[in-house]
């Protein structure tokens, strides 16, 4: 590698959920399905794309390569994953490393733990990378016996309606309920299979710890507000129509199910113990929050917005939906097979506006093969949506990656939209502007 590549790079990582991996399954005595073992040709899996020489940025063309490699579905001839070396200069960095890996290997914490496994901190290798903690603030509890025994009989009641009502909303919306089309869902059949334009947003991850400290709530509900108001800020500034602008959208909000106590990942060795908390594989269900709705989004108060999504938010989490739909998706694959839950989530995904997916990263710079990292971006593409959001924090920065249906949704105008709702809800909040 020459001098320059030696300097920053950037990590862009795919989830791709286009097709199915029927060829490199096999099924056992019992019927369940495993991988099957075969031989590696690295020259199959990496790749090292050319552009014309000569110019000093190459952003058009690692942009276009990027967007197009999103959609193309890999070949069924080989294990369902590849690596794309971009050895040409951006305005970001040097050069860019895209991991693109078929959803049915694994979530995104199998996944990321894999990748961060074979990553180092930069100031020192021999120290493991840290992560950030995302929990919520704890409150004192009450003094008084009889009120927090009334607290508590309240909570059981309101989770168990909770529970019912949110369970028998998911299952309506994944087979039934469809969202209304709007600025950020075209609806149309295949959706998963025309072009996408891809772009990012970096968020300073100090200031979203001081708004959640502020509205006493998770780094989730946080980035939930900022992607909310944001959407509905583009449906505002996109459509001339009231109907458009008042659509009901829905973002489905994938959920980790493993009971891992505090956001960590672990080796290799440990997710592949058979009793082990954090297994490998597809892991995961999600609950569907219906995005606050306001008259008027360029003058509504955005921490009362927040606060309004915050509490939509927690409704959902006070129940057991998210536990319901990890059990019946896991039903579904012991009795039908891994292709049946892979239908059920795409119809999921059709029936809603967008996905919103994060993982946790590394507090330090990281490095690969001796090489920094100045960015790194995790997304969800090849869903049948025209509106794909994938966070991922890295070095005191929160990284907003949105995949959009290309022709229908100006990204532009969406990045905008995402900055102004991060700086209205920064300055209500903290009275700080970005």
């Amino acid at each position: 590698m020459t001098h320059r590549l030696c300097r920053l790079w950037r990590i862009c990582f795919f989830l791709l959920t286009l097709g199915s991996p029927p060829s490199w399954q096999v099924r056992d005595a019992q019927g369940v399905q495993h991988w099957r073992r075969v031989k590696v040709n690295l020259e199959e899996h990496v790749l090292v794309p050319t552009f014309p020489s000569g110019l000093d940025t190459y952003d058009e063309y690692v942009q276009d390569y990027i967007s197009k490699i999103a959609t193309n579905q890999m070949p069924q001839s080989r294990p369902l994953w590849d690596l794309h070396l971009i050895k040409f200069p951006t305005s970001k960095a040097e050069g860019t490393l895209v991991f693109r890996i078929h959803h049915s290997l694994g979530d995104g914490y199998s996944l990321m733990s894999a990748l961060f496994n074979c990553l180092q901190r930069a100031d020192d290798p021999s120290l493991p990378l840290t992560f950030p903690s995302g929990s919520k603030p704890k409150t004192k509890p009450t003094k008084n016996g009889m009120v927090r025994m009334i607290s508590k009989v309240s909570s059981s009641l309101s989770m168990c309606v909770n529970t019912v009502r949110d369970f028998g909303w998911s299952v309506l919306k994944s087979n039934l309920l469809e969202d209304d089309k709007s600025p950020v869902r075209s609806g149309t059949p295949g959706v998963e299979f025309l072009p996408i334009t891809l772009s990012s947003i970096e968020f300073s991850l100090d200031d979203i710890h001081k708004i959640k400290t502020k509205i006493r709530g998770t780094i989730n509900d946080v980035i939930c507000g900022i992607v909310f108001l944001g959407i509905r800020l583009y449906n505002e500034a996109a459509s001339e129509e009231a109907r458009a602008k008042a659509a009901n959208v829905t973002a489905l909000v994938l959920l980790n199910t493993r009971d891992i106590g505090s956001y960590s990942y672990q080796p290799l060795s440990e997710m592949t113990k058979p009793d082990t908390k954090s297994p490998w594989g597809n892991h995961f269900a999600f609950i569907h929050v219906g995005i606050p709705s306001c008259k008027d989004p360029m003058i509504a108060d955005p921490l009362q917005f927040l606060l309004k999504a915050k509490k939509i938010i927690e409704k959902r989490k006070n129940s057991l939906a998210v536990v319901l739909t990890g059990k019946f998706l896991e039903m579904i694959r012991r009795l039908k097979g891994p292709e049946a839950v892979a239908k059920y989530v795409h119809a999921t995904l059709r029936n809603t506006s967008t996905a919103v997916t994060n993982v946790v990263g590394p507090i330090e710079q990281m490095i690969i093969a001796g090489h920094p990292v100045r960015s790194f971006h995790f997304t969800l593409v090849g869903g049948p949506q025209s509106l794909t959001l994938g966070v991922v924090s890295y070095m005191g920065k929160l990284k907003l990656a949105m995949g959009v249906e290309k022709g229908f949704i100006d990204p532009k105008l969406l990045t905008s939209c995402m900055e102004k709702s991060f700086e209205r809800i920064s300055q209500a909040a903290i009275g700080v502007k970005p």
